[in-house]
């Protein structure tokens, strides 16, 4: 029998092979292992700080322990991405009083400035907004959300992940990449 809208999900999947439950058992305790701690540190440095922890470090763990071998998995990108988005966030909501084009103005302008510092990590864009819709306790940091817990939650989590991934046998980082861009049009 033929199902129109099977076949229209099925263009929507990505071709990716299912990994072994071992892989995916890693990758999931990987993270569980990773948020934990460096939630658990960062909230022990950071005492009664109510932003001791910020929701897209939850994006950026599957990125480094589901996929670490991408380029926007990298210690530099995830460290820089992230600062550039928290100093950008924090600049705009503090400038721009419309919180929709303050968080969308953060947004634009992290993504160009870490595609010109080569650090663009996907979820830096949910740290930009994070600094502008965050609410009084990210507004009362102000400058400071950019080291804690931007900094400090970014550092904590690469330290495990580095850790984490050569324990099962991952590289991690990967070796750095030469762009080689040809002269042919896109």
């Amino acid at each position: 029998m033929f199902h129109p809208q099977s076949e229209w999900l099925e263009i929507l999947k990505p071709n990716f092979k299912l990994l072994p439950l071992k892989e995916r058992l890693l990758c999931g305790l990987g993270a569980l292992l990773g948020l934990s701690l460096s939630s658990l540190i960062s909230l022990w440095i950071l005492g009664d700080i109510n932003a001791w922890y910020i929701a897209p470090m939850g994006a950026s763990s599957v990125l480094l322990f589901a996929v670490p071998a991408s380029p926007l998995a990298q210690p530099w990108n995830m460290i820089i991405g992230n600062v550039i988005a928290a100093m950008v966030g924090v600049s705009c909501g503090l400038w721009i009083t419309d919180l929709t084009f303050a968080f969308s103005i953060a947004v634009g302008l992290s993504i160009f400035l870490m595609m010109t510092t080569d650090s663009l990590h996907p979820p830096s864009g949910a740290v930009a907004i994070t600094a502008v819709l965050g609410g009084d306790a990210v507004h009362q940091l102000g400058y400071y959300f950019v080291l804690y817990p931007v900094l400090l939650n970014s550092v904590l989590l690469i330290a495990f992940a580095l850790f984490f991934n050569r324990m099962i046998g991952r590289q991690y980082p990967q070796p750095a990449q030469i762009n080689q861009r040809s002269s042919d049009p896109t």
